[in-house]
């Protein structure tokens, strides 16, 4: 990867095996064995050419030059170049050395969007390394990637072309409290030296920074100034204390025939545009240990990445703390497999909120490194790393993010620029305005299935602005776009009070309310809202046993239940006071039938006051007798209790004795059942206006059920 290669946090790779009596093996073992991999690249591959197939330690070793050539490719982002040498080890058999030569390569298929074939490559390795967590993740994310597309966020991303150039450009990062100076790496001519670096094949990189004019825009990018920032080797990926009066930054040398890792060197502020010489921090063991990436919130406690031994696998983040006595770091610490796996965790850096930003390609993600969000939980302690997903990440590799605002940032991305390469650029990201609208659909209460026409909707926000509307054929009536300011009706960080009306229905004097402050995500607000008609209302069923009162509860109901209805409408309409009406069939005398709805009216009255605790004084329980048959609706053969919105080959029946007689004999099963239908209690509104502290005490004998039959 580039950013390896110009920060060199790299595994250490096998000494050369090279036949020393091989002039071309020896060239090219020793250009890879010093991770120089532009070079290495031609040099392994002018090997291959020159070895013989024949005898079977000449195939061994022109399958380990193939990989060698694919192994440099890959960390120059070439990647069809890696995939094709990666094929030829392959065919030589290479894999019987080191099956890596399949994830590798299935790596390289998946960041060209190969997916099945990547998936194969993935499955071969496998089968000769079970289980191992990066080809997994491999084959998930390969599996996931349409599912990153199809559910992208909002951000729009722009190549930053004002800071761009056809050279590297990368990790940005603001170096003061404003925000007004952004800090990064970059490859560009104009820097210390014309020299290439033979890792990548590009200039050696130096830290640069842009000044923000007073519109916002960056201007021209300048060296950073300061004696011994800038060198003749790798500078990059730097970051800041929180006063902006320390400089961490890493660097990586270059010499020929030496292994050198990354180092992280820190500088002080001297005045406002200028940085005194930096000092290295001692940090490993080892002059071919990396550490580089650093990221730091006060100075004093430090995150990086490293290659250093007793990591999980690839490049793992460490964190460091300062010792002001000793003026010394302590020993680096690995951050934990709740951040760190098997594969690589790069570029950190620290969210508005505290959250840490990292990439990774060891975790499900889109191809490369893709960027992640873990949550702070704690001091210095992080958890849950999520995928930030499209289109920020993308299948190429994505890394180095930094937030200005919660919806404004940049970052570094290996996706195709605007001159059609393939190599590092910063781009910009923002978070468009919320976009919000608002449904409002209303119903009849208690039946939903029945929609309110023509019914008016009168919306007011919290900032007094007001607007209202008529429901359509389906009880609703939308909003979104505002056309007398060209902007939104719902607009962000605002609340909302919604009141309906209608003639023939109850007021709803509650209303309902929504509400936009701290969403950060588009929203379809639905608001559904019933208004109560003045008419009868259809309670949830009531069942009695024969000839009694008693509230059955069997596995076909629960009649206590079927009255939590009655309950959560009082509950909801403080001022209202309904009217229990309970009904028999027809069967037997009017005289005990009435005395019989009147005990089961007042078992329902009972329950409501004894066990829910309703005031008394808001139901009036009412025994109608088998004096009002039920009108039901007939489709076919099915009787149905709730009237269809579309009336069009619907039959109305009133359930009299005479039409239910009918059945007595040529339907028994039906003739039962339209008796139940009869069988009811249902409610009525009698006041919407219930004042406790006025209302006059209940009648006692509404407790004390009639003498019957």
């Amino acid at each position: 990867m580039k950013f390896n290669i110009v920060l060199s946090i790299l595994l250490l790779l096998v000494a050369t095996t090279a036949n020393a009596q091989n002039k071309y093996v020896v060239k090219a073992e020793l250009a890879y064995a010093s991770e120089n991999y532009s070079e290495a690249s031609k040099l392994c591959a002018q090997a291959y050419t020159k070895l013989s197939r024949k005898g079977k330690a000449a195939k061994k070793q022109k399958a380990e030059m193939a990989f060698k050539t694919a192994e440099s490719f890959r960390q120059i982002e070439f990647f069809r170049d890696a995939n094709e040498w990666y094929d030829r080890s392959i065919l030589l058999e290479y894999y019987n050395k080191n099956p890596e030569v399949y994830l590798s390569n299935a790596d390289m298929l998946q960041m060209m969007a190969e997916y099945d074939k990547s998936v194969k490559n993935y499955d071969l390795y496998l089968s000769l390394v079970p289980g191992d967590e990066r080809a997994v993740v491999g084959k998930q994310s390969c599996k996931l990637n349409k599912e990153f597309v199809a559910e992208k966020t909002r951000h729009t991303v722009e190549n930053a072309s004002k800071l761009n150039k056809k050279q590297f450009d990368m990790a940005p990062m603001f170096g003061d409290k404003k925000k007004t100076k952004l800090y990064f790496s970059s490859s560009r001519e104009g820097g210390i030296t014309r020299d290439k670096d033979p890792r990548s094949g590009e200039s050696y990189m130096d830290l640069w920074v842009s000044d923000f004019d007073k519109k916002g825009n960056e201007t021209e990018p300048y060296l950073v100034k300061g004696e011994g920032i800038n060198t003749i080797d790798n500078e990059g990926t730097v970051c800041f204390d929180s006063r902006y009066k320390k400089m961490f930054f890493t660097r990586c040398p270059n010499m020929k025939k030496q292994n050198l890792g990354c180092d992280i060197w820190v500088s002080t502020a001297k005045g406002k545009k200028e940085w005194n010489e930096p000092t290295k921090l001692v940090l490993k063991t080892h002059d071919s240990i990396s550490v580089g990436h650093p990221c730091t919130a006060d100075g004093k406690y430090l995150i990086f990445a490293s290659d250093m031994p007793g990591g999980f696998g690839g490049r793992d983040l460490w964190y460091t703390t300062y010792n002001k006595k000793t003026d010394s770091w302590a020993t680096p610490k690995n951050m934990g497999p709740e951040i760190n796996t098997k594969g690589n965790e790069l570029f950190p850096s620290f969210a508005l909120n505290g959250d840490l930003l990292y990439s990774s390609d060891g975790l499900q993600g889109m191809g490369g490194l893709d960027m992640f969000r873990a949550k702070k939980v704690g001091d210095n302690s992080w958890e849950n790393p999520t995928n930030i997903g499209a289109p920020r990440n993308s299948i190429y590799n994505d890394f180095a993010i930094v937030e200005k605002t919660e919806k404004t940032g940049y970052f570094t991305s290996e996706r195709k620029n605007v001159n059609g390469e393939y190599i590092p650029d910063l781009y910009s990201y923002e978070l468009p305005a919320n976009i919000f609208d608002l449904k409002v659909i209303i119903s009849e209460l208690g039946n939903s299935a029945m929609k309110v026409e023509d019914a008016k909707v009168i919306v007011t926000s919290s900032t007094g602005e007001t607007w209202e509307g008529y429901t359509d054929a389906s009880g609703s009536v939308f909003w979104d776009k505002n056309p007398s300011n060209g902007g939104r009706y719902v607009n962000e960080e605002t609340g909302y009070t919604i009141q309906i009306s209608k003639e023939g229905y109850h007021e709803d004097k509650n209303g309902s309310t929504f509400s936009t402050e701290g969403l950060n995500y588009d929203q379809n607000f639905i608001i559904d809202m019933a208004l109560l008609p003045k008419k009868p209302i259809r309670l949830p069923e009531v069942r009695y046993p024969l000839s009694k009162w008693d509230l059955l509860v069997d596995e076909t109901i629960n009649s206590p239940d079927s009255l939590l209805f009655v309950y959560s409408l009082l509950e909801e309409y403080p001022g209202m006071v309904l009217q229990l009406n309970s009904h028999t069939d027809a069967r037997g005398s009017n005289a005990a039938n009435q005395k019989l709805s009147e005990n089961r009216a007042k078992a329902c009255y009972r329950y409501l006051v004894q066990e829910k605790g309703v005031d008394p004084r808001r139901i009036v329980p009412v025994g109608k007798g088998e004096s009002t048959a039920r009108t039901v609706w007939k489709k076919g053969d099915t009787y149905l209790v709730a009237k269809p919105i579309n009336m069009e080959g619907i039959e109305e029946i009133v359930l009299t004795e005479k039409y239910i007689n009918k059945y007595r004999r040529s339907n028994t099963k039906l003739f039962k059942q339209l008796h139940q239908f009869n069988r009811r209690t249902d409610a009525e509104v009698i006041s919407m206006d219930f004042d406790a502290a006025t209302a006059p005490p209940a009648d006692p004998k509404l407790m004390e059920y009639v003498k019957y039959p």
